[in-house]
């Protein structure tokens, strides 16, 4: 029997979502003379000189979808006061050239006046930015209310490296839930302005192989194979195995808190934005030391875990080839557009593919832990904005499937568990 959504019906009358992306990443790190200083790749990408030539070459690639992120962390000058100037001029030349924006409110950092993602009072704050942003440009659909919050929360609080730069399990969990609550607060503000908006999930799509016949091993990979399902067990209100909840009610999410999230389910509108690189993967080793692992399950197996546990639409939301180089761009985007085709043939409802980002990355192989200046060559197009050898593979590919429906079948229900 089909039990499709109103939702599900609307994504339906939707033509697949080709999409690129501007990185536009913010965070705060430490300064070589011990200070801190923020990182902002809109400047390093030199898009705010440039943003009209980046917003022409994505129309004339022939793509209408873009992930982009206009600077929060300039824009959101205190309680109800904001600096439009910058997203006011961009998103006009969207809407005049056609682009479809898909919003991220918050891409890995915030306003110097907030402090970090350990102050309580954000997640409020940053809901009455969301739905003033929403009111701002009705016209707006498509949001990431908060971008991969998974990754957000262990570089900015379990590994050190951005924004309050702890090391801990407790201040790990306390950006977790403070990152989980201002998305959905966020969700809830902007479906008050524009009812049918669509919010699409950019989280990063990940496991973690235990390498090892060792029980310390493998209990520390199944635990950070639960750990990953964190941000969306939160945000699709899907309860958390017994020893999970234990370990966040241990770390600070008391029950009043983990009840509230259970509570609230704004699935409904959501698509889940999976992302993926090669180092998504990791290996658990005997002593429960971690290290990259490269490419084995891939896209297609790793996204069908995330699928089978919460049975949203998917969009595959992020990738890029920024382990191998500019000259492997095409075989990497072949690649993964072929998983989503073979997922969807499967019955899987992937609606959308992003090729991330438009132009090159500064950095990123390090993850923004310092300042270095090194270009990765991972974009359709080079910072002087010359194509890779991707642009034209991303060309031949919207080429050749044009027109691809949204969902694959209507009985897509039908392919789960």
């Amino acid at each position: 029997m089909n039990t499709e959504t109103t939702f599900e019906r609307e994504l339906r009358g939707l033509d697949f979502l080709f999409a690129t992306g501007i990185e536009c990443s913010y965070p705060t790190i430490a300064g070589a003379d011990g200070t801190t200083r923020r990182v902002d790749l809109l400047t390093t990408t030199f898009h705010y000189r440039r943003w009209r030539d980046d917003l022409r070459l994505v129309r004339e690639l022939g793509l209408r979808y873009l992930r982009y992120g206009p600077p929060y962390y300039a824009m959101h000058l205190g309680p109800d006061r904001y600096d439009w100037s910058f997203a006011d001029e961009v998103f006009a030349e969207m809407r005049r050239l056609d682009l479809v924006p898909i919003v991220d409110l918050c891409h890995f950092g915030v306003p110097d006046w907030i402090g970090d993602f350990q102050n309580p009072d954000w997640p409020a704050l940053f809901a009455a930015y969301a739905g003033a942003f929403a009111r701002r440009y009705p016209w707006v659909q498509f949001y990431t209310p908060v971008n991969e919050i998974f990754v957000c929360a262990k570089l900015s609080a379990l590994n050190g490296v951005w924004n309050e730069r702890e090391q801990s399990e407790r201040a790990f969990v306390t950006a977790l839930k403070h990152l989980c609550r201002a998305n959905l607060l966020a969700t809830k503000a902007i479906l008050a302005v524009r009812a049918d908006a669509i919010v699409i999930q950019s989280e990063s799509a990940e496991y973690f192989h235990p390498a090892c016949h060792h029980e310390p091993g493998r209990r520390k990979a199944d635990f950070e194979n639960q750990r990953r399902f964190l941000p969306f067990d939160l945000l699709y209100a899907r309860p958390v195995r017994d020893d999970i909840r234990d370990y966040l009610r241990e770390q600070g999410l008391t029950d009043e808190e983990y009840a509230w999230f259970m509570g609230q389910n704004l699935s409904e509108r959501s698509v889940m934005g999976n992302d993926y690189y090669e180092r998504n993967e990791q290996l658990v080793l005997h002593e429960g030391g971690i290290q990259s692992a490269g490419e084995v399950f891939g896209w297609l197996e790793i996204t069908r875990q995330y699928y089978e546990r919460y049975r949203r639409p998917v969009m595959h939301t992020e990738t890029n080839n920024i382990e191998r180089g500019a000259g492997f761009g095409p075989r990497w985007l072949w690649k993964e557009f072929l998983n989503v085709l073979h997922l969807r043939e499967q019955g899987v409802p992937v609606i959308g593919f992003t090729w991330y980002s438009l132009q090159d990355q500064v950095d990123w192989d390090i993850g923004l832990a310092s300042v270095r200046g090194l270009v990765n060559p991972v974009g359709l197009y080079d910072l002087d904005r010359q194509p890779r050898p991707v642009a034209a593979a991303y060309r031949q590919l919207l080429q050749e499937f044009a027109g691809l429906p949204a969902f694959p079948d209507p009985n897509w229900r039908a392919a789960g568990p």
